[in-house]
């Protein structure tokens, strides 16, 4: 064997390739990858340990560990009744508990979809501590005994990911002391989560439905925290009356998804964020009224110089659309770092050639704007002033306006500049019947030269665009035939 195997260091790295090995057809290269592991273990004592502690890394449930009891090993392996063995089959017996404990300190991370062989591990002492090292949980089970999930709450646990809490779930945090992430998906009682989420000391992220008042001042005074994310598949309705000040001194990322607007907005009221990098609400309906509040509580949450990227949307039309434009451009000037804004709320977002200018001046490091119009609104942006704007930011690459393609207001082969980096331009909902599809064409092919194709915010392209895109397509076959001619569409 090679001197150079013989170097630790040397060696966790190529089994670590082993095991990380890149693959569309996932099932069968995890196969492959722990037969291969298998037969390193068995290859010398040099690789035994490194191979079994990779090999037992990653455990799709408790089969793997129960097939390691003689007593079950030829039930679980048989064909004919791997799915159907544990039923009728006795708890561990004592002798055996050493058996099924041969390899579980090796396991770092176990997914738990079903109690199906909980009822064999009831004769383990309370005690028992059966996965000394795991770092990562994921329990979906759906209903359990009191008592089934003490066996997996280690004191190294670093990950947890539920389905539904229950009373074992109350002092986890107490358990594992270590815990930094903590997803929940759905909602098992206010009273249920928050004390849960009270346990927890050290998290650095936590995704869950609404929270009450104790637990959102409990996260306050997390030092580690740095992303919130609240997610909700139906209306809760959670009074948030005993909130006080504070402030989330390091939270980065905060989200809400389903939850009601007016929560989110009494949590940027009462609370400061300091560190917040991004922020997003994702809502089944989003009236103006609403919308507005939630604009400037978020312009007012102390995160102007920090905040990087933004995100709201709404998924259904307004009933009754009361014409009224969203001032959310002109409220989120003050937000100098911002890269992303996407604004999708089902209303008119007022934008003109004067704002969108003051807007590029504001947000110099913007990378990615995109503000969806549901409405057939003439566009008040012309191409002269989106062509001002955007000399103001130069790293702009995603971008989605309505543009008034019926004043051509710029001639593009008279024009020097070019915006390069762009390389994403949405257009609104916008039908312009008498504009210029080929003068729309030439501007962009001149002054947009990474942009292949305009896109439209619809679900179809209208007739318009449809043409805009034959005229680019044909002026840029046309200068990528010509001797010494670049094809990033450059005057001559």
């Amino acid at each position: 064997m090679h001197r150079a195997l013989f170097v630790s260091e040397v060696l966790v790295e190529i089994f670590i390739n082993l095991n990380q090995r890149p693959s569309t057809e996932i099932g069968w290269t995890q196969s492959l990858t722990r037969k291969s592991l298998a037969a390193l273990a068995r290859t010398c004592k040099t690789f035994h340990e490194l191979a079994m502690d990779l090999l037992w890394a990653n455990m799709p449930g408790l089969r793997p560990l129960l097939g390691c009891v003689t007593r079950l090993h030829s039930m679980i392996y048989d064909p004919e009744t791997k799915y159907s063995w544990s039923q009728r089959v006795d708890p561990l017996a004592k002798h055996e508990f050493h058996q099924f404990l041969r390899h579980s300190a090796r396991v770092r991370n176990i997914d738990i979809s079903a109690n199906t062989y909980f009822h064999l591990l009831t004769a383990l002492p309370i005690e028992t501590c059966v996965f000394p090292g795991l770092l990562s949980l994921s329990w979906m089970v759906q209903r359990t005994n009191m008592g089934d999930l003490r066996f997996f709450l280690s004191p190294t646990l670093r990950h947890c990911r539920v389905s539904e809490l229950h009373s074992d779930w109350k002092y986890i945090g107490t358990c594992c002391a270590d815990l930094e992430t903590f997803t929940v998906l759905e909602d098992s009682g206010t009273t249920q989560l928050s004390e849960t989420i009270r346990s927890c000391k050290g998290l650095k992220y936590l995704q869950c439905p609404l929270l009450d008042s104790a637990a959102w001042m409990h996260l306050s005074a997390v030092p580690t925290l740095l992303t919130v994310k609240m997610v909700a598949s139906n209306i809760i309705h959670c009074p948030l009356d005993n909130l006080s000040f504070a402030t989330f001194l390091n939270l980065t990322t905060l989200s809400f998804r389903g939850i009601q607007v007016a929560v989110a907005v009494t949590i940027l009221q009462l609370f400061e964020f300091p560190s917040l990098k991004e922020f997003e609400m994702h809502v089944r309906v989003l009236p103006w009224a609403e919308a507005e509040q939630l604009f400037r509580a978020l312009s007012r949450c102390k995160a102007s110089q920090t905040l990087e990227h933004v995100n709201i949307s709404s998924r259904n039309r307004i009933p009754e659309y009361s014409g009224e434009s969203l001032t959310a451009v002109r409220q989120f000037l003050c937000f100098a770092q911002l890269r992303t804004l996407r604004l999708s709320a089902h209303h008119r977002i007022y934008l003109d050639n004067d704002l969108l200018f003051e807007a590029m001046s504001s947000w110099p490091h913007i990378r990615s704007l995109s503000l969806v119009d549901w409405y057939l609104c003439p566009p008040t942006v012309t191409f002269s002033g989106l062509f001002a704007a955007l000399r103001l930011c130069p790293h702009l690459q995603d971008l989605e306006v309505s543009v008034d393609a019926r004043n051509i207001d710029i001639e593009p082969e008279a024009e020097s500049f070019q915006h390069t980096s762009l390389q994403n331009l949405t257009v609104g909902l916008s039908e312009l019947e008498s504009a210029d599809a080929e003068a729309v064409a030439r501007i962009i092919f001149f002054m947009l030269p990474a942009i292949d194709r305009v896109m439209c915010g619809s679900s179809g392209v209208p007739r318009l665009w449809k043409y805009v895109n034959r005229h680019l397509e044909f002026l840029r076959n046309k200068a990528s035939s010509m001797p010494g001619r670049c094809i990033t569409g450059a005057a001559p």
